[in-house]
């Protein structure tokens, strides 16, 4: 097929992982099919007279740890220089990654193909969004009422409370029905009681792993990331210290994905990250998913150009 012009949007890049980012796989798997990329961040995007302009500069990816990108000259373009924007600036879900997702809903309407969708970004919370699927989850409640959470933990015994807008872990507490702390630590995650959190059955298969199951263009990729705790934590993420294990998806895990794969097809999520613990879904990931670069690397899948592949046959 004829290239196509990328625009990736996404954090400063000189502040990557060499070792572990998936935005740099993608851009890797790009290049490598024959595509160009630019590179820009979410302040480089602006309106005039309704009509979606970008500030960005061409770049090159390279598999060198000590000289991975060279970036050209910074020009200004009208969004329709370009064929597809990948979104891929990571959390936290701020105003400003709010208004830069209005920004690329412009982006949409002038016929640019923008992954993933991003009015569906804004629409599907990654804790709330899952809550969607009550049958895959465990026991799961959101309030911001003490009484509701304190009922919940009475009834479980063993909770997990977290907020809605955490991301690696943070923010994330374990309470059981005769832990110290509850009322100080329900009094911080709510802010007295005027912000929602998830309260949600604790799941002991967390020693075995905090799965990333990646969803691909509707297709679960085969093998998961275990993402294991260190010894004396609750959260497997590898921003708290987790350590990524690859393994095979079980049954169940691919039950999982293929139940949820068509929604997110109708919502335009076409890279997506499932978070699965003891063979529930605790949050699907749709702003910025991870975990590429470490399934690939122990078992030699080529995730980011299979992404790259399926976006080709969207266009083609």
């Amino acid at each position: 097929m004829a290239a196509l012009k990328f625009l990736v949007v996404m954090d400063d890049i000189r502040t990557l992982n060499y070792k572990k980012d998936t935005t740099l796989a993608m851009l890797w798997a790009l290049q490598e099919r024959g595509h160009s990329a630019h590179y820009c961040q979410i302040q480089d995007l602006w309106l005039d007279t309704g009509q979606l302009h970008i500030d960005s500069q061409p770049v090159a990816a390279h598999h060198d740890p000590a000289h991975f990108y060279d970036l050209g000259e910074k020009v200004t373009q009208i969004v329709t220089e370009f064929d597809v924007i990948l979104m891929r600036k990571d959390p936290p879900f701020d105003m400003k990654f709010l208004y830069a997702l209005y920004l690329l809903d412009y982006a949409k309407r002038a016929g640019v193909l923008v992954v993933n969708d991003p009015e569906s970004v804004r629409d599907c919370n990654e804790k709330l969004f899952a809550t969607q699927f009550p049958a895959l989850m465990v026991p799961t409640r959101v309030t911001n009422k003490q009484a509701h959470i304190r009922d919940f933990i009475a009834a479980q015994q063993d909770v997990i409370v977290k907020p809605l807008d955490g991301m690696g872990g943070m923010g994330i507490f374990r309470l059981t029905a005769d832990s110290p702390n509850i009322g100080a630590t329900l009094e911080m995650l709510t802010q007295l009681e005027t912000l929602p959190i998830m309260a949600q059955k604790y799941i002991p298969a967390i020693k075995d792993g905090d799965k990333r199951v990646l969803i691909v263009g509707g297709k679960p990729v085969d093998y998961c990331l275990a993402r294991i705790p260190q010894k004396g934590e609750t959260r497997g993420n590898l921003a708290a210290g987790g350590s990524g294990v690859a393994m095979p998806l079980t049954a169940r895990e691919r039950e999982l994905a293929e139940a949820v794969a068509p929604v997110l097809m109708e919502k335009g999520l076409w890279f997506v990250g499932l978070d699965v613990i003891g063979g529930y879904i605790t949050e699907i990931n749709v702003t910025s998913p991870t975990c590429v670069r470490e399934i690939d690397d122990q078992c030699g899948t080529h995730i980011a150009e299979d992404f790259i592949a399926f976006i080709e046959s969207q266009i083609a």
